[in-house]
C-alpha cells in the first residue's frame, strides 16, 4: 500500500525533501504531486460557513482557508525545519506580516535585530509604530544588546541570520534562553532565508517561529513568490486564521507546486551552492581590488566560530568591498556576462547588487552611533551582495575578475 502524505518520513535530509509531503494520487497513481486549482471544493455534510467553525478534520472548502497542493508543501516545510506545522503566504513579506501583524497589539514590545530585510526592517520601523506596537531596533549579533533590550511588554525578539545584507549572525540558542528567561511567553521569531533548513534550524536551537521566504533558495529557481511561517500547530493554528484566513496573504496552488519541486533538490543545491560560494569566496579574498569579503565559510568570518555550531552549510550569500563601488556596479551592469546584475537571491543562477551604506541607512535601517558603526564593521561605504548559483566556480571568478581588472 502507498504511503499517504501524512505519515512520517524516515532518513536523512536528502529522502525527507523528496518524500515529506508527498505520496502517488490514490485515483490515478501519478507519482508526481497533483496541482490542484479549484478554489472551492464539494462538502460531503453540512458545516458551518466561518472559518471558525474549521478544524483538522474539516477537510478542504475553500482553497482560501486550505488548498491540498498547498498543504502538502506545508507538510514537506515542517518536516524539513522540525516543526509541528507551517503557515505557507504568497510571499516572504506577507509571511513576515502575517506574524508580526498576527501576535502583536498595541501597548506590546517588539525587539528586533537593526540589520535584516529591507521590507521588514521598514515595516517594524513604519508600520508597527503607527499601529501603538513599541519597536526597538538592537545589534542582536550581540546576545547582551537583546538582554538590555527586553521590558515588561516586550512580546517579540525579531532576527535575522545570516542578517542580510551583510551576512552578520546571530546566536539564535543564546537569544532564545535570554528572551525565554525574562519571560516564557516572547516569541523568538528567526528570518532563515539565507541559511534554509539545510544549514540552520532555529526551531531545535529554541525559536518559537521561523519563517522564510520560498521566493529565494526553497524555491531555487526565481520564478514563484511564496512565504512560510512554522512553529508548534498551537501558535500556526491561530496564525492560519488571522493572518491566512482574514488577512487573504494565501499562496498560489501553482507556485506551491513549483516551489514544492523545488524543495526536492533543496539539499544538494545547497551543497553545490555553497561548494561554488566558497571558491569565489577565496578568490576575491586574494584578489587585488578587493577590500573585503565576508562569507560564513571563511576563516575570516568575524564570528565563524559561531557559523561552525550553527551553521551545517555556510550558504552562497556573500558580500565584498571594493573602491569605488558605485562605480564598478554600473560597469557590472553593462560588462557581466555569467552574473546577472539584479536583485533578489537564491536563485540557481547566480545574481549581484551594490548595496550603498548610505542609502540604505537613509532608507530601511537609519542606525546612528555605535550601531552604525557596527554595521560598518561589516560593510564599510557598501557592499556588493552576491548571491552564488549553480554554475562552475571558475567561471563565476572569471567573469568577476574581468570586470574588476
Amino acid at each position: 500500500m502507498s504511503k499517504r502524505p501524512n505519515e512520517p518520513i524516515l532518513g536523512g535530509m536528502r529522502t525527507q525533501a523528496v518524500h515529506a509531503g508527498e505520496a502517488p494520487d490514490p485515483i490515478t497513481g501519478a507519482s508526481a504531486p497533483n496541482l490542484v486549482m479549484s478554489t472551492t471544493f464539494v462538502s460531503e455534510e453540512a458545516s458551518g460557513f466561518s472559518a471558525h467553525d474549521l478544524d483538522d478534520n474539516s477537510g478542504f472548502l475553500y482553497s482560501r482557508w486550505g488548498n491540498p497542493t498547498v498543504a502538502q508543501l506545508e507538510r514537506k516545510l515542517s518536516v524539513l525545519e522540525n516543526a509541528e506545522a507551517c503557515l505557507c503566504s504568497a510571499s516572504g513579506m506577507a509571511a513576515a506580516s502575517g506574524l508580526l501583524l498576527g501576535r502583536l497589539s498595541q501597548g506590546d514590545h517588539l525587539i528586533t535585530s537593526d540589520t535584516n530585510y529591507a521590507g521588514v526592517a521598514e515595516l517594524v520601523r513604519d508600520t508597527l509604530p503607527r499601529m501603538g506596537i513599541e519597536v526597538t531596533a538592537v545589534d542582536a549579533s550581540t546576545p547582551e544588546k537583546v538582554a538590555q533590550a527586553l521590558q515588561n511588554n516586550t512580546r517579540m525578539v525579531l532576527l535575522e541570520t545570516p542578517a542580510n545584507p551583510i551576512v552578520r549572525l546571530t546566536d539564535i540558542e543564546a537569544v532564545a534562553q535570554i528572551a525565554h528567561a525574562h519571560n516564557a511567553d516572547i516569541k523568538v521569531v528567526v528570518d532563515s532565508t539565507f541559511a534554509t533548513p539545510i544549514a540552520t534550524q532555529p526551531l531545535k536551537l529554541g525559536a518559537d517561529f521561523v519563517f522564510h521566504s520560498l521566493t529565494k533558495y526553497i524555491g531555487g529557481h526565481g520564478d514563484a513568490l511564496g512565504g512560510a511561517v512554522l512553529g508548534s500547530r498551537e501558535d500556526i493554528s491561530a496564525l492560519r486564521l488571522e493572518a491566512g484566513i482574514h488577512f487573504g496573504g494565501v499562496l498560489s496552488p501553482f507556485n506551491a507546486w513549483l516551489i514544492m519541486r523545488g524543495c526536492g533538490t533543496l539539499p544538494i543545491r545547497m551543497r553545490a551552492h555553497e561548494e561554488a560560494a566558497l571558491e569565489v569566496a577565496r578568490f576575491l579574498e586574494g584578489h587585488p581590488k578587493v577590500k573585503r569579503v565576508i562569507y560564513p565559510g571563511l576563516d575570516s568570518h568575524p564570528q565563524r566560530d559561531l557559523a561552525k555550531r550553527q551553521m551545517a552549510n555556510a550558504g552562497a550569500m556573500l558580500t565584498f568591498q571594493v573602491e569605488n563601488g558605485l562605480e564598478v556596479a554600473d560597469r557590472m551592469a553593462k560588462e557581466l556576462q555569467v552574473f546577472h546584475y539584479a536583485v533578489s537571491l537564491g536563485h540557481h543562477r547566480s545574481l549581484i547588487f551594490w548595496m550603498g551604506t548610505e542609502d540604505l541607512m537613509n532608507t530601511s535601517f537609519r542606525l546612528e552611533g555605535e550601531q552604525l558603526e557596527s554595521y560598518r564593521e561589516y560593510a564599510g561605504d557598501g557592499v556588493f551582495r552576491v548571491s552564488i548559483g549553480l554554475e562552475d566556480g571558475v567561471d563565476l571568478c572569471a567573469d568577476l575578475d574581468r570586470v574588476l581588472g
